[in-house]
Formats: C-alpha cells, sequence, structure tokens
C-alpha cells in the first residue's frame, strides 16, 4: 500500500510539474522592438514583469528588418515600431491585427559627437574639415537613419556630405559607432542617450517627418491577451512615464 501511494506521489508530483512547464511556457511573450527603446522599453518590462509574473523576451532591430521579419513568419507576440507606416503595412498585409495599433510615443532626433567638448553641432560643423564621419541608421529600413538623411537634405548639406556618411544596421548601432569613436559624428535617437558622456544637442523636430511611433499585435501570435495586457501597460500612466523620462514625446 505505501508502495503504491509514494508511486502515486510521484505521478502527481510529475504532472503538476509538467503543468507548470506549459504554464510557463505560456506566459512568455516575444517582442520585437526598435533599437531606440533598448533603455526605455527593458525599463518598462522590468515593472511589467514585477507586477505580472509574465517573461518578456526583447528582440531589438531596425524596424524594417524586424518588420520583414513578421512577413517571413517570425512568431513575434507584439512589435513596437519606430514608425506607424510600417505597422500600416502588415495591417495591409493582414499581418498584424488592425484594431490592435496603437501610438504610443514621438521619437526625438539628436546629434552626437564622439568627443565630450560642448560645440554647436550644426550644418557648418557636418561640413568642415574636422569631421571625416558620420554615421545614420540605413534610411531604406530605419525610420531614424529616414529622419536623419531628411535632415541633412533640410539643411541643404546632404550632397557635400554624403561621402563622409557610414550607415549601421540600425539606430543602437549608429550610437554605438560614435561611443567607440568609430564615427566622429551620429544622427541617432534622444533614447538612447541615458549612458553616454559625449557631447549631443536635438534635433529640430521641423527638419523631418515626425517618428511617430506606433505597436501593433501580429496574427500569427497565440498570446493575444498577454500582448494586449502589455501594450495596456505600456500605454498605462507608468509606461508613458518612463518612456518620456527617455526623451521621447507623448502622442
Amino acid at each position: 500500500m505505501k508502495q503504491k501511494i509514494a508511486f502515486g506521489c510521484i505521478v502527481l508530483l510529475l504532472i503538476l510539474s509538467s503543468c507548470r512547464n506549459v504554464s510557463s511556457e505560456e506566459q512568455t511573450l516575444y517582442v520585437a522592438a526598435a533599437s531606440d527603446l533598448y533603455h526605455a522599453l527593458t525599463e518598462i518590462g522590468e515593472h511589467f514583469t514585477n507586477e505580472t509574473n509574465i517573461t518578456l523576451e526583447f528582440t531589438f532591430g531596425s524596424t524594417g528588418q524586424l518588420t520583414q521579419q513578421i512577413q517571413e513568419g517570425a512568431p513575434f507576440d507584439l512589435f513596437l515600431a519606430a514608425h506607424e507606416s510600417y505597422i500600416d503595412r502588415l495591417i495591409d498585409e493582414e499581418m498584424v491585427f488592425e484594431s490592435s495599433k496603437q501610438y504610443y510615443a514621438i521619437g526625438r532626433l539628436v546629434m552626437m559627437h564622439a568627443g565630450n567638448e560642448e560645440m554647436n553641432l550644426g550644418k557648418e560643423f557636418l561640413a568642415s574639415e574636422l569631421v571625416k564621419t558620420i554615421t545614420i541608421a540605413h534610411p531604406e529600413h530605419a525610420p531614424y537613419g529616414k529622419a536623419a538623411k531628411e535632415t541633412l537634405e533640410s539643411w541643404g548639406v546632404w550632397e557635400a556630405i554624403d561621402t563622409k556618411v557610414v550607415y549601421a544596421e540600425n539606430i543602437r548601432q549608429a550610437y554605438q559607432y560614435v561611443e567607440s569613436g568609430n564615427a566622429d559624428v551620429g544622427m541617432v535617437a534622444l533614447a538612447l542617450m541615458t549612458e553616454t558622456e559625449s557631447h549631443y544637442q536635438l534635433v529640430d523636430k521641423d527638419l523631418h517627418q515626425p517618428l511617430l511611433q506606433a505597436l501593433g499585435i501580429p496574427v500569427q501570435t497565440k498570446n493575444k491577451e498577454l500582448s494586449q495586457q502589455f501594450t495596456d501597460f505600456i500605454l498605462s500612466e507608468q509606461g508613458q512615464l518612463i518612456l518620456k523620462k527617455y526623451g521621447f514625446d507623448l502622442p
């Protein structure tokens, strides 16, 4: 009899363990996010996980490349783009639920210099011999890169400095190029500047199209309710205050 009870207990423990493993898998949310969100979304995610016990797995990259991955079937549960046009594209292709589109932030562009000496990082400086390399995220698949090119065109210096331009895969890589000294100047996201000693200055937002950032839930998700729960947290007062702390304007 004791052996039967012991065996029954072992079976019950195995079943409970299996249930916990399944539950654990169901409580993991896979989130694709634009690189400018690296610091802000990581902090938001920590608060969300602490409150809900839902694990978040982030993949940060350029908005265009993440869009392509979703088009190819990548199993993301939520996508935060650096520009709403990419969410609209996925909605048109029936790869993101139309009703899930939400605006969550407006990005700001800065000019970043490899040194920490304060100076005017305007168009005259960029065109001068003091600057050998200028890095921007690739404008074909990175909204911040597109905004950077629009700014340089608005200043009328694009043709004069295009030979100095070094393209990065995403805005965080552009930041890293300057931070490591591999580029003299970078046009990067204000939201990435929290841990640098390098000098930077805000770019006039009227020089480029607004970086109106939106999110959406891919149709292939198996965790739509959890995705909506995290969306609501990002849009909550707590989530929006964190985004504002990192330099985002609120929509």
